[in-house]
Protein backbone atom coordinates (compact mmCIF):
# COMPACT_ATOMS: atom_id res chain seq x y z
CA UNK A 1 0.00 0.00 0.00
CA UNK A 2 2.67 2.48 1.06
CA UNK A 3 4.98 1.41 -1.76
CA UNK A 4 2.23 1.90 -4.35
CA UNK A 5 1.50 5.40 -3.00
CA UNK A 6 5.21 6.30 -3.13
CA UNK A 7 5.54 4.97 -6.68
CA UNK A 8 2.45 6.94 -7.73
CA UNK A 9 3.90 10.15 -6.26
CA UNK A 10 7.22 9.54 -8.02
CA UNK A 11 5.42 8.85 -11.29
CA UNK A 12 3.42 12.09 -10.99
CA UNK A 13 6.57 14.09 -10.26
CA UNK A 14 8.39 12.51 -13.20
CA UNK A 15 5.41 13.28 -15.46
CA UNK A 16 5.51 16.93 -14.36
CA UNK A 17 9.24 17.15 -15.11
CA UNK A 18 9.08 15.22 -18.39
CA UNK A 19 8.45 18.30 -20.63
CA UNK A 20 11.58 19.97 -19.20
CA UNK A 21 13.62 16.83 -19.77
CA UNK A 22 12.39 16.52 -23.36
CA UNK A 23 13.15 20.18 -24.15
CA UNK A 24 16.70 19.93 -22.78
CA UNK A 25 17.30 16.61 -24.57
CA UNK A 26 15.99 18.00 -27.89
CA UNK A 27 18.23 21.07 -27.89
CA UNK A 28 21.24 19.17 -26.59
CA UNK A 29 21.00 16.29 -29.08
CA UNK A 30 19.29 17.83 -32.16
CA UNK A 31 20.38 21.49 -32.06
CA UNK A 32 23.71 21.49 -30.25
CA UNK A 33 24.52 17.88 -31.25
CA UNK A 34 26.63 17.34 -28.17
CA UNK A 35 26.35 14.79 -25.38
CA UNK A 36 25.41 16.07 -21.98
CA UNK A 37 28.50 16.75 -19.87
CA UNK A 38 28.86 14.56 -16.77
CA UNK A 39 25.95 12.35 -17.76
CA UNK A 40 26.04 10.32 -14.56
CA UNK A 41 25.78 13.36 -12.32
CA UNK A 42 22.99 14.81 -14.46
CA UNK A 43 20.93 11.63 -14.23
CA UNK A 44 21.54 11.33 -10.48
CA UNK A 45 20.59 14.97 -10.00
CA UNK A 46 17.39 14.49 -12.02
CA UNK A 47 16.44 11.53 -9.81
CA UNK A 48 17.01 13.68 -6.72
CA UNK A 49 14.78 16.39 -8.23
CA UNK A 50 12.00 13.84 -8.86
CA UNK A 51 12.26 12.53 -5.30
CA UNK A 52 12.43 16.03 -3.84
CA UNK A 53 9.44 17.24 -5.83
CA UNK A 54 7.41 14.23 -4.70
CA UNK A 55 8.25 14.90 -1.05
CA UNK A 56 7.56 18.62 -1.45
CA UNK A 57 4.11 18.10 -2.96
CA UNK A 58 3.28 15.53 -0.28
CA UNK A 59 4.41 17.95 2.41
CA UNK A 60 2.17 20.67 1.00
CA UNK A 61 -0.84 18.37 1.02
CA UNK A 62 -0.18 17.06 4.53
CA UNK A 63 1.14 20.17 6.27
CA UNK A 64 1.12 23.65 4.78
CA UNK A 65 -2.30 23.67 3.12
CA UNK A 66 -4.14 22.31 6.20
CA UNK A 67 -2.29 24.72 8.51
CA UNK A 68 -3.23 27.76 6.42
CA UNK A 69 -6.87 26.76 6.08
CA UNK A 70 -7.22 25.76 9.76
CA UNK A 71 -5.79 29.05 11.03
CA UNK A 72 -7.97 31.04 8.64
CA UNK A 73 -11.09 29.20 9.86
CA UNK A 74 -10.10 29.69 13.51
CA UNK A 75 -9.41 33.42 13.14
CA UNK A 76 -12.62 33.94 11.19
CA UNK A 77 -14.63 32.17 13.91
CA UNK A 78 -12.91 34.31 16.54
CA UNK A 79 -14.44 37.32 14.82
CA UNK A 80 -11.47 39.65 15.35
CA UNK A 81 -10.60 41.53 12.17
CA UNK A 82 -7.59 43.08 13.89
CA UNK A 83 -5.92 39.75 14.68
CA UNK A 84 -6.83 38.39 11.27
CA UNK A 85 -5.07 41.32 9.60
CA UNK A 86 -2.09 41.01 11.95
CA UNK A 87 -1.85 37.33 11.06
CA UNK A 88 -2.11 38.09 7.34
CA UNK A 89 0.70 40.66 7.49
CA UNK A 90 2.90 38.47 9.69
CA UNK A 91 2.36 35.46 7.44
CA UNK A 92 3.29 37.38 4.29
CA UNK A 93 6.31 39.01 5.93
CA UNK A 94 7.72 35.89 7.58
CA UNK A 95 7.28 33.56 4.61
CA UNK A 96 8.92 36.09 2.28
CA UNK A 97 11.90 36.65 4.57
CA UNK A 98 12.45 32.90 4.57
CA UNK A 99 12.01 32.55 0.79
CA UNK A 100 15.19 30.96 -0.63
CA UNK A 101 14.69 32.51 -4.07
CA UNK A 102 14.52 36.02 -2.58
CA UNK A 103 17.66 35.45 -0.49
CA UNK A 104 19.55 34.32 -3.59
CA UNK A 105 18.31 37.20 -5.76
CA UNK A 106 19.06 39.82 -3.07
CA UNK A 107 22.59 38.49 -2.65
CA UNK A 108 23.18 38.40 -6.40
CA UNK A 109 21.77 41.91 -6.82
CA UNK A 110 24.16 43.20 -4.17
CA UNK A 111 27.12 41.60 -5.95
CA UNK A 112 26.11 43.09 -9.30
CA UNK A 113 25.51 46.53 -7.80
CA UNK A 114 28.95 46.38 -6.20
CA UNK A 115 30.69 45.29 -9.40
CA UNK A 116 28.91 48.11 -11.25
CA UNK A 117 30.19 50.70 -8.79
CA UNK A 118 26.72 51.54 -7.46
CA UNK A 119 27.55 50.60 -3.86
CA UNK A 120 30.76 50.12 -1.91
CA UNK A 121 32.40 46.74 -2.48
CA UNK A 122 32.81 46.05 1.24
CA UNK A 123 30.98 43.16 2.89
CA UNK A 124 29.04 45.51 5.16
CA UNK A 125 27.69 47.45 2.18
CA UNK A 126 26.75 44.25 0.35
CA UNK A 127 24.95 42.87 3.39
CA UNK A 128 23.17 46.16 4.01
CA UNK A 129 21.97 46.43 0.41
CA UNK A 130 20.77 42.80 0.30
CA UNK A 131 19.11 43.12 3.71
CA UNK A 132 17.32 46.34 2.72
CA UNK A 133 16.11 44.71 -0.48
CA UNK A 134 14.79 41.66 1.40
CA UNK A 135 13.05 43.79 4.03
CA UNK A 136 11.43 45.98 1.35
CA UNK A 137 10.07 42.95 -0.43
CA UNK A 138 8.98 41.20 2.79
CA UNK A 139 7.15 44.29 4.06
CA UNK A 140 5.44 44.75 0.70
CA UNK A 141 4.27 41.13 0.63
CA UNK A 142 2.96 41.41 4.18
CA UNK A 143 1.04 44.52 3.21
CA UNK A 144 -0.18 42.83 0.02
CA UNK A 145 -1.61 39.87 1.95
CA UNK A 146 -3.23 42.28 4.41
CA UNK A 147 -4.93 44.15 1.54
CA UNK A 148 -5.95 40.85 -0.03
CA UNK A 149 -7.57 39.70 3.20
CA UNK A 150 -9.39 43.02 3.48
CA UNK A 151 -10.61 42.50 -0.08
CA UNK A 152 -12.07 39.12 0.86
CA UNK A 153 -13.72 40.50 4.00
CA UNK A 154 -15.17 43.59 2.30
CA UNK A 155 -15.91 41.99 -1.07
CA UNK A 156 -13.89 44.50 -3.09
CA UNK A 157 -13.61 43.71 -6.82
CA UNK A 158 -10.24 42.12 -7.53
CA UNK A 159 -9.75 43.56 -11.02
CA UNK A 160 -9.98 47.19 -9.90
CA UNK A 161 -7.18 46.73 -7.37
CA UNK A 162 -4.97 44.80 -9.78
CA UNK A 163 -5.43 47.26 -12.65
CA UNK A 164 -4.80 50.23 -10.36
CA UNK A 165 -1.69 48.59 -8.98
CA UNK A 166 -0.18 47.89 -12.39
CA UNK A 167 -0.95 51.43 -13.53
CA UNK A 168 1.10 52.61 -10.56
CA UNK A 169 3.87 50.16 -11.51
CA UNK A 170 3.99 51.57 -15.04
CA UNK A 171 4.12 55.16 -13.78
CA UNK A 172 6.91 54.35 -11.32
CA UNK A 173 8.83 52.51 -14.05
CA UNK A 174 9.05 55.74 -16.04
CA UNK A 175 10.69 57.71 -13.22
CA UNK A 176 12.48 55.01 -11.20
CA UNK A 177 16.29 54.67 -11.37
CA UNK A 178 17.08 52.32 -14.24
CA UNK A 179 19.42 50.29 -12.01
CA UNK A 180 16.51 49.05 -9.90
CA UNK A 181 13.77 48.43 -12.49
CA UNK A 182 14.90 44.94 -13.52
CA UNK A 183 15.37 43.87 -9.91
CA UNK A 184 11.94 45.24 -9.01
CA UNK A 185 10.21 43.25 -11.73
CA UNK A 186 12.08 40.08 -10.78
CA UNK A 187 11.20 40.64 -7.12
CA UNK A 188 7.56 40.26 -8.01
CA UNK A 189 8.24 36.73 -9.21
CA UNK A 190 10.71 35.39 -6.67
CA UNK A 191 8.44 36.26 -3.75
CA UNK A 192 5.75 33.87 -4.96
CA UNK A 193 7.72 30.67 -4.64
CA UNK A 194 7.94 27.46 -2.64
CA UNK A 195 7.16 28.75 0.86
CA UNK A 196 4.89 31.73 0.27
CA UNK A 197 2.42 30.38 -2.27
CA UNK A 198 1.06 27.31 -0.41
CA UNK A 199 0.40 29.14 2.87
CA UNK A 200 -1.03 32.27 1.25
CA UNK A 201 -3.29 30.32 -1.11
CA UNK A 202 -4.54 28.19 1.78
CA UNK A 203 -5.19 31.33 3.82
CA UNK A 204 -7.33 32.87 1.08
CA UNK A 205 -9.36 29.73 0.42
CA UNK A 206 -9.86 29.02 4.12
CA UNK A 207 -10.92 32.58 4.85
CA UNK A 208 -13.36 32.75 1.94
CA UNK A 209 -14.85 29.42 3.05
CA UNK A 210 -15.40 30.76 6.57
CA UNK A 211 -17.17 34.01 5.67
CA UNK A 212 -20.83 33.87 4.75
CA UNK A 213 -21.51 35.17 1.26
CA UNK A 214 -17.93 34.60 0.03
CA UNK A 215 -17.03 31.98 -2.57
CA UNK A 216 -13.70 30.13 -2.23
CA UNK A 217 -13.50 30.01 -6.03
CA UNK A 218 -14.32 33.67 -6.66
CA UNK A 219 -12.97 35.34 -3.52
CA UNK A 220 -10.44 32.82 -2.18
CA UNK A 221 -7.84 33.38 -4.84
CA UNK A 222 -6.07 36.58 -5.83
CA UNK A 223 -3.78 36.94 -2.83
CA UNK A 224 -0.82 35.71 -4.86
CA UNK A 225 -1.47 38.46 -7.41
CA UNK A 226 -1.07 41.08 -4.69
CA UNK A 227 2.05 39.33 -3.43
CA UNK A 228 3.56 39.69 -6.91
CA UNK A 229 2.40 43.26 -7.48
CA UNK A 230 3.38 45.24 -4.41
CA UNK A 231 7.06 44.12 -4.31
CA UNK A 232 7.62 45.81 -7.67
CA UNK A 233 6.30 49.08 -6.26
CA UNK A 234 8.25 48.87 -3.02
CA UNK A 235 11.53 47.80 -4.63
CA UNK A 236 11.37 50.72 -7.04
CA UNK A 237 10.74 52.91 -4.01
CA UNK A 238 13.80 51.34 -2.39
CA UNK A 239 15.72 52.24 -5.54
CA UNK A 240 14.76 55.88 -5.10
CA UNK A 241 16.34 55.79 -1.62
CA UNK A 242 19.52 53.91 -2.61
CA UNK A 243 20.20 55.28 -6.10
CA UNK A 244 18.12 58.47 -6.08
Amino acid sequence: MIISVILKKLKNAFTDLLPIILVIAFFQIIVLRQPLPQMGEVIFGALLVVAGLSLFVQGLEMGLFPIGETMAHALARKGSVFWLLVFAFALGFSTTVAEPALIAVASEAAEIASSGGLIDPGKASLDQYAFGLRMSVAFSVGLAILIGVMRIIRGWPLHYLIIGGYVLVMLMTVIAPKEIIGIAYDAGGVTTSTITVPLVAALGVGLASSIRGRSPLVDGFGLIAFASLLPMIFVMGYGFIVFG
